[in-house]
């Protein structure tokens, strides 16, 4: 009896943590470390509260630490464009994720990625207007995220590596000028090197890309300089008005100075 009322409190409080609710707006959490990041990221600039310009859309319990998907959404069309983002996790080893440069095709802005979360934080979009620096974000219980293992084999995974795909959205009737949105999805492992080898044990050295500059025909989507925390795979799923031209094109550079130029056609082949 003594044994199963001891029991009692541990398995009350195992149901309590199961059962805990999720959070369907899991705002920015006060802490220490943002304080400590701040200059390094944004220097001396005012920043504004951008809750009213754009949403950032991230699970409050991520299923998977190592892919979190995140989306920046601008809620005022009518507002000036947001010509750059700053994706920053300020608990990761490498906080700053993602620094994206938009031409004006984008905008409003949707964009969404993939990013690794390494243990509970806030996650950040930091975006700079004609009007000033804004930003919004939400905090995101995943841990493990940066040390995950690779899902697939490094042999496979270096054979594979830079080959993108291209998926669109929407009806083949949509005109030129249209809204519209794409996803391109690149294989590459982008690893940590924070990652271990399955077999040796050993830390698996960092690979990742570091430059990617999307465009369709000649005028730029997006150009990327990304870090650590982007996800194995990178997907990027984004909206654009559509200026009538064939294909995009896809530059994309990683820390060994491998280059991967590919062109995807916006019309499927038959």
């Amino acid at each position: 009896m003594k044994l199963i009322l001891a029991l009692i409190p541990v398995t009350l409080t195992a149901s309590l943590a199961l059962a805990e609710p999720e959070k369907p707006n899991n705002p920015l959490a006060d802490g220490t470390t943002w304080r400590d990041l701040k200059g390094d990221v944004v220097g001396e600039a005012a920043i504004l509260d951008g809750s009213a310009l754009f949403s950032v859309t991230a699970p409050y319990r991520a299923n998977d630490a190592a892919t979190v998907p995140v989306t920046i959404e601008q809620t005022d069309a009518a507002a000036d464009p947001i010509e750059s983002l700053k994706l920053v996790i300020d608990e990761n080893p490498a906080p700053v994720a993602a620094e994206i440069r938009f031409g004006p095709a984008m905008a409003p802005l949707k964009f969404e990625t993939r990013v690794r979360v390494n243990q509970y934080s806030n996650i950040r979009a930091i975006a700079e207007t004609p009007r000033g620096i804004f930003m919004h974000g939400r905090f995101v219980k995943a841990s493990g995220g940066c040390s995950a293992p690779a899902t697939k084999d490094p042999v496979a995974a270096l054979k594979d590596m830079g080959e993108m795909r291209l998926k669109l959205f929407g009806g083949k009737g949509e005109v030129q000028k249209a809204r519209r949105e794409a996803q391109i999805m690149i294989r590459h492992p982008n690893y940590s090197g924070l990652q271990r080898d399955q077999i040796t044990q050993l830390f698996v050295s960092a690979k990742f890309i570091t430059e990617l500059v999307v465009k369709q025909g000649d005028e730029l989507l997006f150009a990327l300089d990304g870090g650590i925390s982007i996800s194995e795979n990178p997907v990027f799923r984004f909206s654009y008005t559509d200026n009538g031209a064939p294909d995009f094109t896809v530059h994309a550079v990683d820390t060994d100075g491998n280059v991967f130029d590919r062109v995807l056609p916006k019309t499927p082949p038959a």
